[in-house]
């Protein structure tokens, strides 16, 4: 699954277009790499998001197309949050 989609299905990042911002901005590292929009995320990428001074740092657990709002914490694993 594309990047700016998992953020979006995950509900890290509210929007599509947001998420694709970030990534396209240098805001989005994939285990350690800054990557672009369209990176492969897979099962037990560590994803580091910069939100202006707050950086968040999750694990993800599972990359399913398709998820109901009350499961999309499911999707990872929040590992460290400044």
């Amino acid at each position: 699954m594309r990047l700016d989609k998992y953020l979006k299905v995950s509900r890290i990042i509210k929007r599509r277009t947001v998420a694709n911002d970030a990534a396209s901005g240098q805001r989005v590292s994939v285990n350690g790499r800054v990557v672009k929009p369209a990176y492969d995320v897979k099962s037990g990428d560590v994803i580091e998001i910069a939100f202006g001074e707050r950086v968040l740092r999750v694990e993800v657990l599972s990359t399913p197309e398709h998820v109901s709002k009350e499961g999309a914490a499911a999707l990872y694993r929040v590992l460290e949050e400044e």
